[in-house]
């Protein structure tokens, strides 16, 4: 399951000024350990044992890092040095793909429009397999869990002098896809090195909600007794670079927590775009027109003339993406000499000629990210207690326990305190653009690698003879399947 215990870990130790980090047993061939945790992970954890998101989040610290969890119970007693959380990734990806948008209407760079979210591995592998017209529509943002990667191998491979395989990063997802993305090419040393040759993995190992209670349970810890308040700070190795150590850690929470609830479960990409391009046009406001479900809504962004300045929309869900795809899809050029191309005819008033967006959010999973495979079901053994009696798990039990999730999840909204950027001009949803800015250059500064290669990625089509005699449909119901995921 979680073979993270096969080496002996480095010993890192602060030194004299408390500021810098001592490292030993290098020539041992020891690893160091450092867990990045999703808020839809935390989310499901607190739903499960009834506590807050924030509260989730230092269970799990304590189970991963603290004296009363997996520390003791493993063969060379390792524990992880750092335990970091992707909500601070997201925030720059925030950044980046708002820039992105931009760009690509200012000038003809960048992806084709519309943008589409590539965060969701779900729904990559969906178009790299299935229909790779829109892969040139893509983001070419990494998502938080790889951009968070690359940050932590990079940056202590660097400040460390070690090489990047003696770092095991292991990210906790709601998403069992999110181990065929730290499994791509794209996203390994190799890139941002420039080598050319089979690289070392990002993101080494990727567990879901479900799987760290295993862990917890294979170790013989109680989950639901680890202590809910943070470890003493006292006990925490200063990340080797201090203006990272900061962005990671910030003594104040600076971080934008999981987003208003109008951002949704999945990130917020679509929600944050729109509050930024408003930001940049005084006294234009966001409309919202809810589609033919509750998972494809429209929104624009209008000027007080009424003039739409931005479209954009929210897809969510396998059936919905199809139909996004199909209206995404060219037209065949005509067989007849001077004809009108295929489909033309059908396109050439309303709907079908394809959609008028900027930029459109796709998850794979009905109702995003806090419904994702790897989440903690209502009806799995650690829930069943909830269950009345005989009472059976339907669909409408599992909808009432997604939205108790969710509940979860958008706890950290009324929790999160006071910036302590000291410039709170610009704020976008509570970020900084400014800040994520400035530590990025920084990154990029001193690991000496090119900013685009460190926070960008490529797509690519994937061909196989398997499945080629069947619909689309059922190609990638078969694919989803075997993905494990949760549409």
């Amino acid at each position: 399951m979680l073979r993270v215990y096969s080496a002996p870990g480095l010993r890192l130790h602060k030194n004299a000024t408390g500021t810098g980090v001592n490292v030993e047993g290098i020539e041992q061939g020891g690893k160091i350990y450092v867990a990045s945790i999703s808020p839809q992970s935390r989310a499901s954890i607190a739903a499960t044992f009834g506590v807050t998101e924030r509260e989730a989040g230092f269970m799990i610290e304590h189970l991963l890092s603290g004296p009363k969890g997996i520390k003791n119970r493993a063969v060379y007693r390792n524990a992880f040095q750092w335990v970091v959380d992707t909500n601070l990734a997201r925030e720059a990806c925030l950044v980046l793909g708002a820039e992105e948008v931009m760009a690509s209407m200012d000038r003809a760079e960048g992806p084709k429009k519309p943008i589409l979210t590539s965060s969701c591995p779900g729904w990559v592998c969906y178009a790299e397999k299935t229909h790779p017209h829109v892969l040139p529509h893509l983001s070419r943002m990494k998502s938080p869990q790889a951009l968070m990667g690359t940050l932590i191998k990079t940056t202590l491979s660097r400040k460390l002098g070690i090489s990047p395989d003696r770092i095991w990063h292991v990210a906790v997802m709601p998403c069992f896809d999110k181990k065929l993305e730290a499994s791509r090419e794209e996203l390994t040393d190799a890139v941002w090195e420039g080598t050319g040759t089979r690289g070392v993995r990002d993101v080494d190992s990727v567990i879901t909600s479900k799987e760290l209670l295993m862990l917890a349970d294979s170790r013989r810890v109680d989950f639901s007794k680890l202590p809910r308040t943070p470890l003493p700070s006292s006990s925490r190795i200063p990340f080797p670079d201090p203006k990272i150590d900061s962005f990671l850690f910030p003594s104040n929470r600076r971080s934008s927590g999981n987003g208003s609830r109008g951002a949704g479960s999945s990130g917020g990409n679509l929600h944050y775009i729109l509050q930024y391009f408003a930001s940049q046009h005084k006294g234009s406001s966001v409309q919202m027109t809810k589609g033919r479900n509750a998972d494809v809504i429209d929104y624009a962004v209008v000027a007080d003339s009424g003039e739409i300045l931005l479209k954009a929309a929210r897809y969510y869900g396998f059936r919905n993406i199809q139909n996004l795809v199909r209206r995404l899809k060219p037209a065949k050029p005509s067989r007849m000499p001077g004809g009108k191309p295929i489909g033309s005819a059908r396109r050439s008033n309303g709907k079908a000629s394809g959609p008028d967006y900027t930029y459109v959010e796709v998850m794979a999973c009905p109702g995003g990210c806090t419904n994702g495979g790897g989440q903690i079901k209502v009806d799995d053994p650690i829930n069943i207690n909830r269950l009345e009696g005989d009472a059976k798990v339907g669909p409408q039990e599992q909808k009432m326990w997604l939205a108790q999730v969710d509940e979860a999840y958008f706890s950290e909204e009324d929790a999160v305190e006071s910036s302590s950027v000291d410039d709170r001009k610009g704020l976008v949803e509570g970020i900084s653009p400014s800040y994520i800015k400035d530590t990025l250059s920084h990154w990029a500064t001193t690991t000496g690698i090119d900013l685009d290669r460190l926070v960008y990625t490529t797509y690519r089509e994937v061909v196989s003879d398997v499945g080629k005699n069947v619909g689309d449909a059922e190609r990638v119901i078969e694919i989803a399947g075997k993905i494990g995921g949760g549409w």
